[in-house]
């Protein structure tokens, strides 16, 4: 475990996930901290910071470009004002909301974003929390033959489950998504097990929000392989539970962590803003 000189760090569970203090990420951060947050992130995959003020947009995107480049949604730029932010809101009445089933963040890009960095604005008393999953440990616990079956193998994502003129979201929920006939799929396939480009560890990159089927196999094919892995992967054993609270940042690794929003809140808002890092080709 890393001794941390400018933080705290306080982990929330075994598997996976801590909790930063000691410092204002709406500040202007000495780059000596900024590392030290760096470290945390690719310790303990998701790292949430308690009572922060990134309400001004400005701020979250100064925070998140220390970190590396902001990543444009190709499915909520609406031509807001802020096309690198996204804004997920809940209002008593919608019957979903985005980010209910287990995924990582936009794997239908042909590099997915990096990272992912979640800030509270307006947070229900109680409800709306977030799983994570270490995606490390989902591989690693795998039989030799399971993971021998799996190297080498792709999975073919596209985003025809989010967004588009067929999913009809738009009038389930308050945040919107493009459905708009002009609406293009965006599809690439990616290797099942992924090697993280820093820490070297393999890890499993699969979501059944984004997968379609494995490459060179049929859905029918493919489909009990990617149940059984889909399961494996967000065992509660590799997970952590993330309770928000109005001014609270999660910043996650999305290229070794799944997550998942509980649609649990009936009659309160729940306002969220998020930036994303561009990332690198899936090696």
């Amino acid at each position: 475990m890393t001794k941390y000189k400018y933080i705290e760090v306080t982990p929330i569970a075994t598997a996976i996930g801590a909790e930063i203090s000691g410092v204002d990420i709406s500040m202007d951060i000495p780059e000596p901290v900024i590392s030290e947050i760096r470290q945390a992130l690719l310790e303990y995959l998701v790292i949430f910071f308690r009572d922060q003020d990134l309400s001004d947009p400005e701020r979250h995107r100064s925070f998140s470009k220390r970190f590396g480049h902001l990543f444009v949604h190709p499915n909520f730029n609406m031509g807001q004002k802020d096309p690198e932010m996204v804004f997920i809101i809940r209002k008593p009445g919608d019957t979903a909301i985005v980010g209910e089933t287990w995924h990582a963040d936009t794997t239908m890009m042909k590099a997915p974003p990096m990272a992912a960095i979640l800030y509270a604005l307006e947070a229900p008393g109680c409800g709306g929390d977030t799983l994570f999953a270490n995606q490390y440990l989902a591989y690693e616990s795998l039989s030799e033959g399971m993971k021998k079956m799996l190297n080498g193998l792709k999975a073919v994502h596209n985003d025809s489950k989010v967004a588009g003129p067929k999913v009809g979201f738009n009038s389930k929920r308050s945040t919107i998504v493009r459905e708009d006939d002009a609406w293009q799929l965006t599809e690439n396939a990616h290797p099942v097990v992924r090697t993280h480009p820093e820490t070297k560890r393999k890890g499993l990159f699969i979501n059944s929000t984004y997968v379609q089927h494995l490459e060179g196999m049929t859905v029918e094919e493919s489909e009990p392989i990617l149940t059984y892995l889909y399961e494996h992967a967000t065992r509660p054993e590799f997970s952590c539970r993330f309770r928000w609270r109005s001014g609270s940042v999660a910043f996650w690794d999305n290229r070794c962590v799944q997550h998942l929003a509980i649609n649990d809140v009936q009659n309160s808002v729940r306002r969220m803003q998020r930036t994303q890092l561009v990332g690198d080709l899936v090696q």
